[in-house]
């Protein structure tokens, strides 16, 4: 059980300096929009991080 909690935090880590790098400070604030509205159990603010995420993904309108 350590060795998957060890492997589970090594892996939202990577993934969170990953979307800091390609998005930047905005990417971080989105996914943690995301990540405490699911743990909290709040569509709210889990749909606000899920618009933030999508609208960077989608990449600037031309």
């Amino acid at each position: 059980m350590p060795a998957l909690t060890l492997l589970s935090a090594i892996f939202v880590v990577g993934f969170e300096q990953m979307v800091q790098w390609k998005y930047g400070a905005t990417g971080i604030v989105g996914l943690l929009l995301l990540t405490v509205g699911i743990k909290a159990k709040n569509p709210t603010i889990s749909s606000v991080g899920a618009v933030v995420l999508a609208m960077l993904l989608a990449g600037p309108a031309l």
